[in-house]
C-alpha cells in the first residue's frame, strides 16, 4: 500500500485502503473539554449507575423487559467502546452502561435469592417454634416475635405481635414458645402512594405477620437470654422514664420501642426524626470522642508517642469502637453506611488525606448498594444519603468555603459565622429531603432547619457525651445525677419538637406525588451536587420541572382502601371524610396522607351533600363539569336485592366490601369484592376522570409468590342443626 512519507495512508485515487487510519472517535469536543475539567466528579456517578440499574428493576414489570434491559446497557457499553477510542465521553457511557446492567442484575439475583412462600390467606393457627428475633415495643405495650415456623403448611419464617402482659420473663432468642396467633400475608399497599411492606418482607424473608391469641409458653432457654443490646436497654429505661427513655435508649442501641407514637410524629413533623436513626451524627461523635480521649491517653505514655504515631492508633481505636457500636444498634442500613464513611475518614485520616469527601459518600452508597440492593428503594437509605451529599458538596463548593472557611477573627465573628454555616446547612437539607419526605410520606416539614440549630448541638454536645459518661458511671452506682442531665435535656428536646410541629405552616403535606416528578427532582439534585462547574446548574431545570408536577398533581376526590371497607370522599369545601366513623388512627391515617390532608379527617355523616344510613352512605360531587353520584355499603347486613340494585342504577360509582349482585350495574364504576381484589386500593380523580391503582401485573416476586396455607378449620356446627 502506498504511504506518505511520514506513514499517513495515501488518500491517492484507485489506492486500496486496506487497514487506512482512522481518527478516534469524538463527535462532540465541547463535551470532552467539559468532562476533562469535571474528570475528579466522573467516580461519583458510579454508586448513581449503578442505583439505576436496581430503579430499572423495581419500575419495568416484566423479565423480559429486566432481560432487555442489561442486554441494552451491554450493546451501550459495547459499542461505545468499539466506537470511541481515545475519548472521555465513550469511556464514561461504557462504565455507566456496565453499571447499570450490573445493577439489575444484582437486585434480580438477591430477589430469587431470599425467596421463600408466603401465606395465601388469613388464617389461626397453633405455633410451636423456636424465637428468631426479639424486638421490645413498651409505648404499644407489645413484643414483636420473629419465629421459623418448620411447618411446610406455613411460611418458613413468621412474625406475631405479643402483648407485653402474656409474655413469659426469660424468653430469648433460641426459646421455642407455644402459641394461638391470627397470621395474615404480608399486606400491599392499602391505597395508591402507601407503604408497600409486601416488598420489604419479601427481601427480609417474612411470609406472614400476624397477632397472638393466648398467651406464650417457653418449653426452653434460649442461647442468648439477656443479650447485651436488651439489656443495656432495659437498663436506659430503667434510668430515664417515658419517650425520654425511649430516645436515650435509641442513641446507644437503635431501639426506638419506648417513644410514645404523639411523640415521634412530633419529632417527624418538627424534622427531627433523623437524630433516632443512628446514623452520621451518632457514629460521627462517637468515633470523635473516642479519639479525642484515646489521644489523652495514650499521651500519657512517653514511650508509646516515642515509637508510635498516635493519632493512626487512635483511628484504629476509634474504628473499633464504632464497629461495636454499629453492631451495638442494630446494624441498619444507615448505620453501617455511616461506619463505612467513619472507617474510610479513619483511613484517610492515617494516611494524610482529605478525608471527608464525595468520593466517601459514593464508596459508602456502592457497599450498601451491593450488599443490600433493595435499599434503593427505601426511605432511610434515600434520606440518609441525600443529607449526606447535601451537606459535603455545600461545604466543598468554593463560594461557601469563603464564607464560611477558618480565618483569623475574634470569638464572636467565628461564632456567628458558625451559627450562618449550621443555618445554611439546615436550610439546604431541608430543600433536599423535602421531596423525598413528600414522595415517601406525603409530609415534610417545613421549619427543622431551625430546630436543628438548636437540637444538633444539644444532641451531640449534650446528651450523647452525658449518657456515655453515665453508663461509666454506673459501674460504680454514681450515674444518677448525670442521667438527670439525660433527662432534663431530652425532655428539652421533646418540647421543641412539639413547639415546632404545633407552629402553624409547620409541615407541608401533598397526594401521591407522581413517579416522573420525583424522578426528575431527583436527577436534577444529583446533577447540582455531583458536578462542579456552571454546567451544574442545568440540574435546577428538571428539579423546578419536578417540583411544579408535584405540586400540580391531581388530589383524588375518592380513596378506597383495598378491602372496600374504608373510603374516603372530598366535601365540597375541600376536607376529607371517611365512611367509618369508627375508622381506627392508622386507616385514617393513611387515607389523609393519599389525600394530601394534614389534619383529622371528618365523618361523612357531617357532609351537608351527602345522605347516610346504618347500611349505605350517598354522596353528590361535583367536579369535572358534572355532577357524581357515589354510593358506599357499610355494615355487615345485606341490603335487599332489589334496593341494591336501584341504588347501583342511579349512582355513578358504587363501593363495596362485599359482592354486589348481578343486576347491579352503575352508570361508571363498580368497586366490589371481586373487583378490588383485582384492583387493590383505588384512588380516583373525577376530573379526568381517571383511576389509580394498587395492584399492577409483573413479575416480581413478591407480587405472585409461591403461596402456602394451612388446613381450614371446620366451622362449628350450631346447636339444633342436623348434620348432612
Amino acid at each position: 500500500m502506498a504511504s506518505r512519507p511520514g506513514g499517513a495512508p495515501s488518500t491517492h485515487p484507485g489506492t486500496l485502503q486496506i487497514g487506512a487510519w482512522r481518527p478516534a472517535f469524538n463527535p462532540w469536543p465541547p463535551i470532552e473539554r467539559w468532562l476533562e475539567a469535571e474528570r475528579d466528579q466522573l467516580p461519583l456517578w458510579l454508586p448513581v449507575a449503578l442505583g439505576g440499574g436496581m430503579t430499572a428493576w423495581l419500575v419495568l414489570p416484566w423479565q423480559g423487559q429486566w432481560a432487555a434491559f442489561v442486554l441494552l446497557c451491554l450493546a451501550m457499553a459495547s459499542t461505545a467502546l468499539a466506537l470511541g477510542r481515545g475519548g472521555r465521553s465513550p469511556r464514561m457511557i461504557a462504565v455507566g452502561a456496565l453499571a447499570a446492567a450490573l445493577g439489575c442484575a444484582l437486585i434480580w439475583w438477591r430477589a430469587e435469592r431470599v425467596a421463600a412462600p408466603v401465606l395465601a390467606r388469613p388464617a389461626v393457627v397453633d405455633l410451636a417454634a423456636p424465637v428468631e428475633r426479639i424486638e421490645r415495643l413498651p409505648a404499644r405495650g407489645i413484643v414483636r416475635l420473629t419465629l421459623a415456623s418448620g411447618r411446610g403448611d406455613l411460611p418458613p419464617r413468621v412474625r406475631v405481635n405479643v402483648d407485653a402482659t402474656k409474655l413469659p420473663t426469660g424468653i430469648a432468642i433460641g426459646s421455642r414458645v407455644t402459641l394461638k396467633a391470627r397470621l395474615m400475608p404480608p399486606a400491599a399497599p392499602a391505597v395508591p402512594g402507601a407503604y408497600d411492606f409486601a416488598r420489604v418482607a419479601w427481601f427480609s424473608g417474612l411470609g406472614a405477620t400476624g397477632t397472638s391469641l393466648s398467651a406464650v409458653k417457653a418449653e426452653g432457654a434460649g442461647g442468648e437470654a439477656d443479650g447485651l443490646r436488651d439489656r443495656l436497654t432495659r437498663h436506659i429505661h430503667g434510668r430515664v422514664e417515658g419517650s425520654a427513655g425511649g430516645i436515650a435508649a435509641a442513641l446507644v442501641t437503635g431501639d426506638r420501642g419506648a417513644i410514645a407514637p404523639e411523640d415521634d410524629e412530633a419529632l417527624r413533623r418538627a424534622g427531627l426524626a433523623h437524630l433516632l436513626s443512628v446514623s452520621g451524627l451518632h457514629v460521627t461523635a462517637v468515633v470523635g470522642a473516642t479519639m479525642l480521649v484515646a489521644l489523652r491517653l495514650l499521651a500519657l505514655f512517653p514511650v508509646l508517642a516515642i515509637r508510635f504515631r498516635l493519632p493512626v492508633v487512635a483511628a484504629l481505636i476509634a474504628a473499633g469502637v464504632a464497629g461495636f457500636y454499629t453492631w451495638l444498634t442494630g446494624a441498619e442500613v444507615p448505620t453501617v453506611r455511616s461506619l463505612v464513611a467513619a472507617l474510610i475518614v479513619l483511613a484517610a485520616l492515617a494516611l494524610g488525606r482529605e478525608a471527608i469527601t464525595l468520593r466517601l459518600v459514593a464508596a459508602g452508597a456502592l457497599i450498601v448498594l451491593v450488599l443490600w440492593p433493595e435499599a434503593i428503594a427505601s426511605a432511610s437509605f434515600q434520606l440518609s444519603f441525600a443529607a449526606v451529599t447535601a451537606i459535603v458538596a455545600l461545604h466543598e463548593s468554593s463560594m461557601i468555603a469563603r464564607w464560611f472557611g477558618p480565618r483569623e477573627e475574634g470569638r464572636g465573628w467565628r461564632l456567628l459565622r458558625g451559627l450562618g454555616s449550621l443555618l445554611l446547612t439546615g436550610l439546604v437539607i431541608e430543600l433536599v429531603l423535602m421531596p423525598i419526605g413528600l414522595f415517601h410520606f406525603h409530609k415534610a416539614g417545613l421549619y427543622g432547619s431551625v430546630a436543628n440549630l438548636v437540637a444538633i448541638p444539644l444532641t451531640t454536645f449534650v446528651v450523647m457525651p452525658a449518657e456515655a459518661l453515665a453508663l461509666v458511671l454506673d459501674a460504680g452506682g454514681l450515674g444518677a445525677p448525670v442521667w438527670w442531665v439525660v433527662e432534663v435535656s431530652l425532655k428539652g428536646l421533646l418540647w421543641l419538637s412539639h413547639t415546632v410541629a404545633s407552629a402553624p405552616g409547620s409541615v407541608a403535606a401533598l397526594p401521591t406525588m407522581p413517579n416522573a416528578a420525583f424522578a426528575l427532582m431527583v436527577a436534577g439534585g444529583l446533577w447540582i451536587a455531583l458536578w462542579r462547574t456552571r454546567w451544574r446548574w442545568f440540574g435546577a431545570l428538571p428539579f423546578a420541572l419536578g417540583g411544579a408536577m408535584a405540586v400540580a398533581a391531581p388530589t383524588p376526590e375518592l380513596i378506597v382502601t383495598g378491602d372496600g371497607r374504608h373510603v374516603a370522599i372530598r366535601g365540597s369545601d375541600g376536607s376529607m371524610r371517611v365512611l367509618r366513623e369508627r375508622a381506627g388512627e392508622y386507616v385514617r391515617g393513611i387515607l389523609g396522607e393519599a389525600a394530601g390532608i394534614d389534619g383529622e379527617l371528618g365523618a361523612i355523616d357531617d357532609a351537608g351533600d351527602a345522605r347516610c344510613s346504618r347500611d349505605a352512605c350517598t354522596a353528590t360531587l361535583t367536579t369535572g363539569g358534572r355532577r357524581w353520584r357515589v354510593a358506599a355499603t357499610r355494615s355487615f347486613d345485606l341490603i335487599p336485592i332489589a334496593a341494591m340494585i336501584r341504588l347501583c342504577r342511579t349512582s355513578d360509582i358504587v363501593i363495596s366490601d362485599r359482592r354486589l349482585p348481578r343486576g347491579c350495574n352503575p352508570r361508571w364504576l363498580r368497586l366490589d369484592r371481586p373487583m378490588l381484589a383485582k384492583t387493590g386500593g383505588v384512588s380516583i380523580d373525577l376530573d379526568g376522570p381517571r383511576v389509580t391503582r394498587v395492584s399492577r401485573p409483573g413479575d416480581q416476586p413478591w407480587l405472585n409468590p409461591v403461596r402456602v396455607a394451612p388446613p381450614r378449620l371446620p366451622r362449628p356446627r350450631r346447636s339444633g342443626t342436623p348434620k348432612r
